[in-house]
């Protein structure tokens, strides 16, 4: 018997989500009568069109040929180890994260799954494994079906919606105890390995941390919360976003990617001595990330929407400067012993791909480490008096992402050609837009 027949018998399901995560980290797939889907998952039974991968945000699509790929259909293949119950069905419901291959059993290169475990190898192969922590934010803000109308924050069961920021308050998380006590068991159900609940600065902004764990399963899990934060919500009468802004003059939500490199074999952290000193792997991890993630910009701020996140005095990095338990910084090393000595990444949103924003920050250390980049000594004082030095919009940063000749090496040419031209697209289609704000001080006075 399979694994995913007896897993099938056991649990009782009738239907089985395949899903596959797209460049935006959208959850594409099919639904598969369970009796069927184990033959399926044994026979290469279920395609789907390559061109899932080039579809925009807006559901539309590059009018080039992106470098002759995403013409025909992909085959999925079921990962056994992400199979699980999903809690908010009537009928018993399982889903699984699907990765992709061609007929003749390539992996697809332009599949963001499959961009993560190419990075991945190149650690393998030199005995290295990355160990990471996401930490992930969101806001939840009153259901709203008019995209013209400014969002707020939701009602809690005092009968009053947020206001004063009440950042790490207790009681404030407390108004919405009965949602997230179903997330708690909706995520327990799923095998979601959350560690801390708490309120961040804005009103009705949450963070939930995860354990520390391998890459790949970290960034299945964050895919799979985000899904889960969203359906319990709406049970809830409210909505979850992972917008980096979703509201002007509050904080932007980010996902902070802790990470550090232990050796395979043994599982020692190699970013620190025996002493608690920093190793040299250590800091050419640090330089790796100071130097390149500026060109990776886009795999970390993917929408338009995510460079309003990034200013000053918000919690948000402006540069990428590095320091110790300095969260003005874009590169925080947390104070910490041997065991777990590590690197914060702050630059992503939490509207980023979980899998392309943790192969693009592991993609820069790893280049960092085997060309021994010099990060230079840690700030003292605020990052907020230096330079933004990060692209300021989307076209900057898809400019400096063609220019990337070590990072798109290693993430595969294929893939950066189709991910620039899905970003193209939605640049082109957002330029078409005019705003509120340009109708509210242009209309009358120019």
């Amino acid at each position: 018997m399979s694994v995913f027949s007896e897993w099938i018998k056991k649990s009782g399901t009738s239907e089985v989500e395949c899903l596959v995560p797209d460049m935006s980290g959208v959850a594409r797939g099919k639904i598969v009568p369970a009796g069927k889907f184990v033959n399926i998952a044994e026979n290469r039974g279920l395609r789907l069109p390559e061109s899932i991968f080039v579809q925009t945000i807006t559901g539309d699509y590059p009018e080039e040929d992106v470098t002759s790929v995403a013409n025909g259909d992909v085959y999925l293949r079921p990962v056994p180890e992400t199979i699980r119950q999903v809690p908010w069905y009537d009928e018993p419901t399982a889903c699984v994260i699907c990765d992709c291959a061609y007929l003749d059993g390539r992996p697809v290169e332009i599949s963001p799954r499959n961009v993560l475990k190419r990075v991945l190898d190149l650690y393998d192969a030199r005995g290295w494994k990355p160990i990471v922590a996401p930490e992930i934010e969101f806001f939840l803000v009153k259901q709203n079906t008019d995209s013209d109308y400014p969002l707020e924050p939701p009602v809690g069961r005092s009968g009053r919606a947020e206001s004063g920021r009440p950042a790490y308050g207790v009681d404030a998380v407390n108004e919405f105890e009965g949602l997230f006590d179903q997330l708690y068991a909706y995520a327990e159900v799923m095998g979601l390995d959350i560690d801390t609940l708490s309120h961040e600065a804005g009103n009705g902004q949450m963070e939930v941390n995860f354990d520390h764990g391998e890459a790949l399963e970290l960034a299945d899990q964050v895919f799979l919360f985000k899904r889960t934060v969203r359906q319990v919500a709406m049970r809830r009468g409210v909505y979850a976003t992972f917008m980096a802004k979703p509201m002007q003059n509050e904080p932007g939500s980010a996902m902070h990617i802790h990470q550090n490199v232990v050796d395979r074999a043994t599982g020692r952290n190699l970013f620190a001595n025996d002493d608690g000193s920093d190793t040299p792997l250590f800091r050419h991890f640090i330089g790796g990330l100071r130097k390149y993630l500026p060109q990776m910009m886009l795999m970390f701020a993917p929408n338009v929407n995510s460079f309003r996140r990034l200013v000053p005095d918000f919690d948000a990095p402006i540069n990428l400067h590095w320091s110790r338990d300095n969260r003005t910084v874009g590169l925080r090393v947390p104070e910490s012993g041997q065991g777990a000595r590590r690197v914060e990444n702050r630059l992503a949103g939490a509207d980023a791909n979980p899998y392309l924003a943790i192969a693009g920050s592991l993609a820069c250390g790893y280049l960092g480490m085997i060309k021994e980049v010099d990060p230079g000594e840690p700030l003292s004082g605020s990052g907020y008096t230096r330079a933004h030095s990060l692209p300021w919009h989307m076209h900057d940063a898809l400019e400096k992402l063609k220019g990337a000749r070590s990072v798109r090496e290693i993430l595969g040419e294929d893939f950066c050609e189709a991910y620039m031209a899905v970003k193209e697209t939605e640049w082109g289609a957002y330029q078409r837009v005019v705003s509120s704000w340009e109708r509210e001080y242009l209309l009358l006075n120019v």
